[in-house]
């Protein structure tokens, strides 16, 4: 029982922590830009770049430049392949977005070459594009049937709307610089400019508790909750309740339920980015850089969110509220299981299991991807974690890229967009691939010709 209750914990404690560091400024835009695609913007706007029918020598470098640009991990990609997807890009231009923007986006290759070498960084990019596209292009001939079914779906959903209004592009631009002022690492948004201390003697204490609620090992790429998570987990589920009793019937018009879940998102959004330092005279509140770029592109969607008309901003929530329906849950239970499971891992295999370039080494390094997630930018100095364990060069690359793209709670996302047959094929092309990639870099880093 006790064994039983200590994995309950573990992944209790990653779910806990993932919520706490990740979802608020990461997914919570993602959401809203996915459903301001499928709301706001044209279909011919999407097939034009993306469609199944535009030439492969457009919509393959489109899908991957556009994944380049967003440093964001697999469980944020998702919502904006779902957007894209339902919007009418073809399954093939999508994939390839998918597949590439956690592994191949420019914060994720800089930090690789840091950490691991500009020759690993190298070789994760060439191969995360080729096989990205490679994987793309599988997909689309592979269902060409249901690629012109969905195509059908969409044009009766969406072919009312021609063009995309100037507010639309504002909402859209704004969310992304949202996005992007949440997520980037960079000094401007990062340094604190002013720190209040707020006389809170409790806040230490509580950071203790917190600390033996889920216990971690940063070493190890492990996180735990701090005060300032535990206030979002907090304000993350009264977003939760009200977005159920405001956002459920929107269509039929707005309440103040409706109010009460978009004030608690900006503000839970404005919270995430300041710093809070818990210490022994109270609690430290830091205003960074972030918190006003946060600041100023929340007032950026408001303003032109209130430009839109009312039935475009209604069918925007109502997207977004339904993404998150779609797959919320299905990333809750993915993150629970895999702290279960990442519980039974223990790091002595790595250098048994992946220790040389050969089939095993590789298919150990993808299967840890699935259940060893850990988001971008924290994956890379796992990875050379495991490469000062032991784990081979070629196993390595292998890892990194399935982390991103094969994480179970990824897996259950996808499969809530596509189905299960495009999901399964799409994991089993990523393995393949993924495996590829390992023994190509692994012989070559051996010193194998040609």
């Amino acid at each position: 029982m006790d064994y039983i209750l200590h994995l309950l914990g573990g992944g209790a404690g990653n779910l806990a922590s993932y919520l706490a560091a990740h979802v608020l400024l990461c997914l919570l835009p993602a959401f809203f830009i996915a459903g301001a695609m499928a709301a706001l913007i044209p279909k011919a706007s999407i097939t034009r770049w993306l469609g199944r029918s535009t030439p492969r020598y457009v919509s393959y470098p489109a899908a991957a430049a556009a994944g380049s640009l967003l440093a964001v991990c697999s469980c944020t990609i998702v919502p904006l392949f779902a957007g894209i997807y339902r919007k009418g890009a073809g399954v093939g231009p999508a994939t390839t977005f998918l597949f590439f923007a956690p592994a191949g986006n420019i914060m994720a290759l800089a930090y690789t070459g840091s950490i691991l070498g500009g020759e690993f960084a190298a070789a994760r990019f060439v191969l995360s594009l080729t096989f990205g596209v490679g994987i793309g292009l599988l997909m689309a001939l592979l269902f060409w049937r249901d690629d012109a079914s969905h195509d059908a779906q969409t044009d009766a959903l969406f072919a009312g709307k021609a063009a995309i209004g100037p507010a639309a592009v504002g909402v859209l631009l704004s969310l992304v610089a949202l996005l992007i002022a949440g997520t980037l690492k960079l000094w401007p948004l990062t340094a604190a400019i002013t720190t209040v201390n707020l006389p809170l003697p409790w806040a230490e204490a509580w950071q203790a508790t917190l600390s033996g609620w889920v216990p971690f090992d940063a070493a190890k790429g492990e996180e735990g909750v701090s005060v300032q998570g535990s206030l979002l987990i907090a304000l993350l589920a009264l977003i939760g309740a009200t977005a159920w009793k405001g956002l459920e019937n929107i269509t039929e018009g707005a309440n103040r339920w409706t109010w009460a879940a978009l004030g608690l998102a900006a503000t839970t959004l404005l919270v995430a980015s300041l710093r809070l330092t818990p210490h022994a005279g109270g609690l430290d509140v830091a205003l960074t850089g972030r918190a006003f770029a946060v600041a100023g592109t929340l007032a950026a969607v408001v303003g032109f969110g209130r430009r839109l008309n009312p039935e475009d901003w209604a069918a925007w929530l109502w997207e977004s509220w339904r993404f998150v329906k779609q797959i919320f849950p299905l990333l809750v239970v993915g993150v629970f299981a895999v702290g279960v499971i990442r519980q039974l891992i223990q790091p002595e295999w790595i250098q048994t299991l992946a220790g040389r370039n050969d089939l095993q080494g590789n298919a150990t390094a993808v299967l840890f991807g699935v259940f060893m997630y850990f988001p971008t930018l924290v994956e890379v100095p796992v990875a050379r974690m495991f490469l000062d364990l032991g784990m081979h060069r070629g196993p390595l690359l292998a890892y990194l890229m399935a982390d991103p793209e094969l994480s179970l709670q990824s897996i259950l996302m996808i499969s809530a967009v596509v189905g299960r047959h495009k999901t399964a094929a799409y994991v089993g092309l990523v393995a393949l691939f993924s495996m590829t990639s390992g023994l190509l870099y692994g012989a070559w880093t051996d010193g194998l010709n040609l």
